[in-house]
């Protein structure tokens, strides 16, 4: 199902031999019995020390016995602009490093709380782009029906398309977060209905959204009309105006998404381009204006408690990234949204 990882380091508990578990063991007495993963910490292994997997957890070829796992997706086929969204994956999985076990902002313990790991990378197409779709769509499929919640590194904005259909078969129509500078509800381009620009278009016509419970946060941007909202606002859709970010905590603004949610399944897509490029230059379709990383931890934040099924992070664009701040700012979001996830002890 996914392309794995050479090899793997698995930090936190007591392992068979050269770090492997036996395997004549049984997967659920594997999953029943074995401490939960944690990270390494740097005071016993230097950093730039083992496999470089998400936050150096154990890679692990099945979402069996997992609560939550990271999962690449290096696609970037369907960008509009600059690409480079391919090596997205990769290059959080290096600045994860620098992430702890603990969030104390939100008194979080993901990692005493959940199994998890990391996946390594659905095996895309990057000839074809509606191929990988259905190796996306497949492979997250497998996933789910684990009772597994993926968190996505990206890869282009066109792969959350296949991901909720995923996600659509388990829980019907989910509730969306979506952060961006742009809707993406666009029909197609060049004859294409397929690319980044449509992921959520496509959505609505296959009735993978409750349209209700959508809210898209950090738009912007000029337009070749003047009302570019008026598809997104028609189908029920919340429209938060970067504009309206401005200058302000986001906190009374997750405060009335909270209660638009409700208890129902939702899912978190952030596009790093909701951010201003001065933070996160590394992206194919940048905006001027955006928001800002605080004003990303609230919105994620704001999510905990919520019955969030699913998250990505996407358009990290690393070759316009030299620095690598883009794809570490990245790797932090990826973290909260961990923390943010059901069942997460918060002390």
């Amino acid at each position: 199902m996914l392309r794995m990882l050479a090899s793997r380091y698995a930090g936190g508990g007591a392992r068979p031999a050269c770090g492997l578990r036996d395997p004549g063991r049984s997967l659920s007495r594997q999953a029943s019995e074995a401490p939960p993963n944690q990270p390494p910490s740097s005071e016993f292994m230097a950093r730039p020390v083992g496999v470089c997997s998400m936050m150096r957890l154990p890679v692990q070829a099945s979402p069996e016995g997992l609560d939550a796992a990271f999962v690449g997706v290096p696609l970037d086929i369907g960008t509009s602009n600059r690409p480079g969204a391919r090596f997205g994956p990769r290059r959080i999985r290096e600045e994860s490093v620098m992430l702890r076990t603990v969030n104390p902002s939100t008194g979080a313990l993901p990692f005493q709380s959940l199994m998890v790991a990391d996946l390594g990378d659905v095996n895309v197409n990057l000839y074809n782009l509606q191929d990988s779709c259905r190796l996306i769509q497949e492979a997250y499929h497998k996933i789910v029906a684990a009772g597994c919640i993926p968190l996505t590194l990206g890869g282009d904005h066109t792969i959350t398309y296949p991901i909720l259909q995923a996600m659509a078969k388990k829980h019907g129509p989910v509730g969306l977060l979506h952060v961006d500078a742009h809707t993406d509800t666009a029909d197609k381009a060049l004859g294409e209905k397929i690319y980044h620009g449509t992921p959520f278009r496509r959505c609505v016509d296959e009735g993978l959204l409750d349209c209700k419970r959508v809210v898209q946060i950090g738009i912007r941007g000029s337009s070749m009309t003047v009302d570019p909202y008026r598809y997104s606002r028609s189908q029920g859709f919340r429209v938060v105006l970067a504009e309206d970010c401005w200058m302000k905590s986001l906190v009374p603004l997750m405060g009335e998404v909270r209660q638009q949610m409700g208890g129902k399944p939702m899912y978190i897509s952030f596009d790093i381009d909701g951010l201003d490029p001065a933070y996160a230059p590394g992206t194919g379709t940048p905006e001027i204006a955006g928001l800002t990383p605080s004003q990303a931890l609230e919105i994620i934040r704001g999510c905990q408690g919520l019955n969030v099924v699913g998250c990505d992070l996407v358009e990290v664009s690393p070759p316009y990234d030299p620095s690598g701040n883009t794809a570490l700012l990245a790797a932090n979001l990826l973290f909260e949204m961990l923390c943010a996830l059901p069942k997460v002890t918060v002390v």
